[in-house]
């Protein structure tokens, strides 16, 4: 893979990309969609991810063929049909629906730092998941994520925890997500073999 840039995302082939921002070493995989999405710093998504209309925290790891924020269709009308919104594909005298598009946009899903989007799960709009939490290959999300909590199913319920609710709240206060970049390659060895609590007793009183 190429290394990746500070300013400048990875975008691989045949991506779609509307209305996007990008942080720091960001890197989209083959085929992607993105939509109203800003993107975090050191986020990516694998190939086939398709986003709208989110915002990703710094650090998230979103698997291939995932879907966050699918659109809603009018289904409390007599018909759900496209034609109700993307009316000038039928006709020549009249536009597209704006406002359905304008609410469309704003329910956001926000993506916390350093959670990880299994593959192929779906993540419905108006849902935060949360910092380090896991969202399970498959799931469907309708409901927000604490963080560091691990869900499963459809829809998606918690299983259990990643850490004890102590050193959870240490990695919260500590947020390593917003050290920079020379600090985390300082730190990246004990980043690859401590685990999480012999990690925060070593660095959570050490500025970064």
């Amino acid at each position: 893979m190429a290394k990746l840039h500070p300013v400048t995302p990875l975008i691989a082939p045949d991506c779609e990309i509307i209305n996007a921002s990008f942080g720091a070493y960001v890197e989209i995989g083959r085929g992607a969609r993105l939509t109203n999405v800003e993107m975090g710093d050191y986020a990516y998504c694998d190939r086939l991810a398709d986003i709208a209309n989110t915002t990703v925290g710094k650090f998230a790891n979103i698997a291939a063929m995932t879907r966050i924020g699918p659109t809603d269709h009018p289904f409390r009308n007599a018909a759900q049909h496209h034609f109700l919104y993307r009316s000038h594909y039928y006709w020549d005298d009249v536009g597209d629906d704006a406002a359905f598009f304008l609410h469309r946009a704003a329910r956001r899903i926000h993506l916390g730092a350093d959670c990880w989007i299994g593959h192929g799960a779906i993540i419905k709009p108006e849902v935060t998941v949360g910092i380090g939490a896991i969202v399970a290959s498959g799931a469907v999300v309708t409901k927000d994520v604490p963080p560091f909590m691990i869900v499963a199913g459809c829809p998606a319920v918690p299983l259990r925890m990643r850490f004890s609710e102590p050193v959870a709240e240490r990695l919260l206060a500590m947020a390593w997500w917003e050290w920079d970049h020379a600090t985390l390659r300082a730190r990246l060895q004990d980043f690859r073999t401590l685990p999480a609590e012999e990690f925060l007793d070593r660095y959570e009183d050490v500025p970064a």
